[in-house]
């Protein structure tokens, strides 16, 4: 048991932030209960935890993505069916650290992406606060983005701080790159109070995943395996990287919004010839290269790569991106998982809102200007007390 806790003490004083985060991908809510002191000692992760989605509410989070009958409703209810995995996710971390609730001073809680549209003013994180403060009877921080949104800013992406802050480094230039179902880079320059900056650079896993799970019923490409054993075909790469997104300057977002499988399908018209699994190939590479092609326009000295997100346990992805950096950049950038700087790739987004949680906490912005394009810097999230 940490030392702050060998005598009883309110949580309002507790350095303990349980992080949840559940993301592009639908496949669940990933947990972290960690000690982030305030006082400069190094953070410390006690407890991880993961709870997959059912069917039923995959299906239900993903058909809120576009506009449909009774939205209202149907939002509420997956709200409220979501509120139960987070608490369960809670109650799995107090129970494998023996941590009691009372001794928890916030859970940070990203919600779920259903809408992103930053250029008419809002961003829609789904969730219910309310009833997860309820039912774990801890202080809860959510709604990170709208405050950026409101000040002009894009909402996201939101980790390039926290990246800064576990990441960087004294001596070197390094990327952190989560890659989800929407890839973000974090360009960390050398110098932990330099600036900071960073953007999304396009689709992560979500058009393979929509891929596989047409042609192969699976929902996600393990490893890379299927894309593996297909070819990356050029000209229809050339034309998904022709979209004009990937010409627009930082500070810019993207989500499902854009890159859904009506824009895939549009694409894919004139290639009907290619095999699936060429098809996943070539996902696969606009994944790696539009990473790459961000990496080298706006962070060329970059020395290392540090990959998080689900598409960090893809080895062909990994080696694509590899290639495409060497490529665009033309010497060979070591690409890594962030499990070599201490922190599983997995856990990454669910510690950097449980550290969001400590900011709002300390009344601390949250937001890097130069990212989101926002105003200013701005404390981020609204609280839903315990009581």
């Amino acid at each position: 048991m940490p030392a702050e806790l060998s005598s009883p003490q309110r949580s309002a004083s507790s350095s303990l932030y349980i992080g949840l985060m559940s993301g592009t991908s639908l496949d669940g809510v990933d947990g972290v209960l960690a000690s982030l002191p305030d006082d400069g000692q190094p953070m410390a992760t006690l407890a991880t935890a993961y709870v997959p989605f059912p069917q039923d509410l995959r299906a239900a989070l993903m058909a809120l993505q576009s506009n449909g009958e009774n939205e209202l409703q149907r939002e509420a209810l997956a709200a409220n069916q979501l509120a139960n995995h987070y608490a369960q996710c809670v109650a799995q971390l107090l129970e494998k650290s023996a941590i009691p609730a009372a001794y928890i001073r916030a859970v940070g809680v990203h919600g779920q992406t259903i809408r992103h549209r930053p250029e008419l003013g809002y961003t829609r994180q789904t969730n219910n606060p309310s009833l997860l403060a309820e039912l774990c009877g801890i202080d809860v921080i959510a709604d990170f983005r709208s405050r950026d949104v409101a000040a002009g800013g894009q909402g996201a992406p939101l980790v390039p701080a926290f990246h800064q802050a576990v990441f960087g480094s004294d001596s070197e230039m390094r990327v952190a790159v989560n890659i989800g179902g929407i890839s973000n880079i974090s360009i960390l320059p050398a110098g932990r109070q330099a600036a900071t900056s960073g953007f999304d650079t396009g689709p992560g896993n979500v058009l393979m995943d929509a891929w596989i799970a047409r042609h192969q019923g699976q929902s996600y490409d393990a490893d890379g395996a299927w894309g593996a054993s297909g070819k990356v075909d050029a000209a229809l790469l050339a034309a998904l990287r022709s979209d004009a997104y990937f010409a627009l300057p930082p500070p810019k977002s993207t989500g499902r919004d854009l890159f859904h499988v009506e824009w895939l399908e549009q694409r894919l018209q004139g290639f009907s010839q290619l095999p699936p699994a060429d098809v996943q190939a070539t996902l696969t590479a606009f994944t790696a290269t539009t990473i790459a092609d961000a990496i080298v326009a706006h962070a060329p000295a970059t020395a290392a790569l540090y990959v998080c997100g689900g598409g960090a346990y893809n080895g062909y992805l990994l080696e694509q991106l590899a290639q495409a950096l060497q490529a665009s950049a033309g010497r060979t950038v070591p690409v890594m998982s962030t499990e070599v700087l201490g922190v599983a790739p997995n856990h990454v987004e669910a510690l950097a809102f449980a550290w969001l949680a400590q900011r709002f906490c300390l009344r601390l912005p949250g937001n890097l200007p130069a990212v989101t394009g926002a105003r200013g810097l701005r404390v981020l999230g609204g609280l839903y007390p315990a009581q």
